[in-house]
Parts: structure tokens; C-alpha cells; sequence
């Protein structure tokens, strides 16, 4: 059997306000991952600005942080084999516009003219970043 990798996965803000919680989800299970622990959460301050540490001082920092603090949002431990890679080719491009069609956010997402992309998903980008991660959003 194949090494499972784990990653983190959260359903910003934008995606839960417009619905698309089970849409995203169940892009992710018919990609044949497996959801291990999946949370709905109001992120405070504290907790974005451990996750956003690496972005501090950054233009877009405090507009991220304002928007991630909005809304609930759903953080999602999600394993499989190669499943950061996965996940992330199934987000999309950062930018919903030129997301591919057929990923989350090529299909769902669009720009709104904001200071910050609302971009419906996050994904870990390293299994470093998803261990870092899912450590924070699921210590508890």
C-alpha cells in the first residue's frame, strides 16, 4: 500500500457564504481522497496570524486576515496518496481568472474587484506547511 500523505484543506469565507461547501467536498472525495476530520470554525486573529506568519508585512496581509475573519469557514484534514499535489492541481490557479476550467476555482470562483482574492479555497503547499498546519486548525 501506497504512503498516505495528510493535508490541510479550509473552505474560506467565501466559499461557505456562497454554498459551496458540498460542491468543494464532493470534488474531493470523486477525486478519491479520504476526508479524516473536517471542522466548521470562526477563525479568530490569533490562530490567522500563526497561519499567515509567513505573509506578515505584506500588502496583502491585513486585508487576507480581515477577509479569513469574516465568516466561518471549514478546515478539512484530507489524506491520500500524493494529496497536497492533488489537491492543489484541483484548486486551481491563485487566481480565479485564470484558473483552469474543471478546477475549484476556474469553475466557481471569479474575481470581484476586492483588495483581497476571494479565492473559496486554501491548500497546503508542503507537507511541512500541512503538518504546521493542521496542527493549528486541529489541536484541539
Amino acid at each position: 500500500m501506497p504512503q498516505l500523505e495528510e493535508t490541510l484543506v479550509i473552505i474560506k469565507p467565501d466559499g461557505v457564504a456562497r454554498n459551496l461547501t458540498g460542491e468543494i467536498l464532493a470534488r474531493i472525495e470523486s477525486k478519491g481522497y479520504q476526508l479524516v476530520d473536517i471542522r466548521m470554525v470562526q477563525p479568530n486573529r490569533d490562530l490567522l496570524s500563526e497561519h499567515y506568519a509567513e505573509h506578515e508585512g505584506k500588502p496583502f496581509y491585513e486585508p487576507l486576515v480581515n477577509f479569513m475573519e469574516s465568516g466561518p469557514v471549514v478546515a478539512i484534514r484530507v489524506a491520500g496518496h500524493r494529496v497536497i499535489e492533488g489537491i492543489r492541481s484541483l484548486c486551481g490557479a491563485t487566481d480565479s481568472t485564470a484558473a483552469a476550467p474543471g478546477t475549484i476555482r476556474g469553475d466557481l470562483g471569479r474575481d470581484w474587484g476586492l483588495p483581497v482574492q476571494q479565492n473559496l479555497i486554501h491548500a497546503s503547499d508542503s507537507v511541512e506547511s500541512a503538518q504546521r498546519e493542521m496542527a493549528l486548525w486541529f489541536s484541539s
